[in-house]
């Protein structure tokens, strides 16, 4: 069974009198332990089909299954439990808390989870080494670079062990040599934690790094690549 499978998924949104097609019948699967790069222009839908497999949307038609389940017909509830226990997500513009230094930042999901304490801090510790942090993690957001912000950014989407993680244009903020030195720790994990990645890009130079290439244009999938990587 597929971690996630979409079936002929459409998402449309009224402009006024008119109807936008966001996504035009959308079919695919991803299965665990996947590093899949979904690729396109601005306004191709990327974010849109991200955020019905990350449980934040859903289709106007068609269904998106996650470990077998219909997402629509769970409630809220459940909706939001998967969310905070089975998906990570990491957004380019870092969203982190300016209050809290990077070790609470990354400790929060766990908190909100009402993790004991000495787990959390085990786990906590782990990925801030992990994504070679150590040395930083009693600094605030803004006493970091923007690559150091997303390499927490990575660590609190991981925090909670979900079984996947969503990145929306993780590069977009940061120069070609930092968005690198990131996939480059998205990769690692998903190697390493074996947890299943999907990132959107409109970046040519970020596919090299995906184990598959979903290209999208005008919402509907033009073509699906499997990279000499992935064997």
């Amino acid at each position: 069974m597929p971690l996630i499978a979409l079936d002929n998924v459409q998402k449309d949104y009224a402009l006024g009198k008119t109807v936008i097609h966001a996504i035009r019948g959308v079919t695919l699967e991803v299965k665990e332990g996947d590093f899949l790069s979904i690729v396109g222009p601005s306004g191709c839908g990327k974010t849109t089909l991200l955020n019905m497999i990350g449980c934040i949307d859903q289709p106007t038609d068609g269904r998106v299954m996650f470990e077998g389940k219909d997402l629509k017909r769970l409630s809220d509830n459940a909706q939001a439990e998967i969310r905070l226990t089975k998906i990570g997500f990491i957004f380019q513009s870092f969203n982190l808390i300016p209050v809290l230094n990077i070790f609470e930042n990354i400790e929060l999901p766990l908190v909100v989870a009402r993790v004991p304490r000495a787990k959390r801090r085990e786990r906590v510790a782990y990925l801030v080494r992990t994504v070679g942090l150590e040395e930083f993690s009693d600094h605030k957001p803004d006493e970091l670079s923007g690559g150091q912000r997303q390499r927490v950014a990575i660590a609190r989407a991981l925090v909670n062990s979900p079984d996947l993680v969503i990145a929306d244009e993780p590069t977009a903020n940061l120069d070609s040599a930092t968005g690198d030195a990131v996939l480059s720790v998205m990769e690692r994990l998903n190697r390493e934690e074996k947890v299943t990645f999907i990132f959107s890009t409109h970046n040519p130079e970020v596919m090299r790094f995906a184990h598959r290439i979903v290209t999208l244009r005008d919402g509907a999938i033009a073509s699906i690549e499997n990279t000499e990587r992935a064997s």
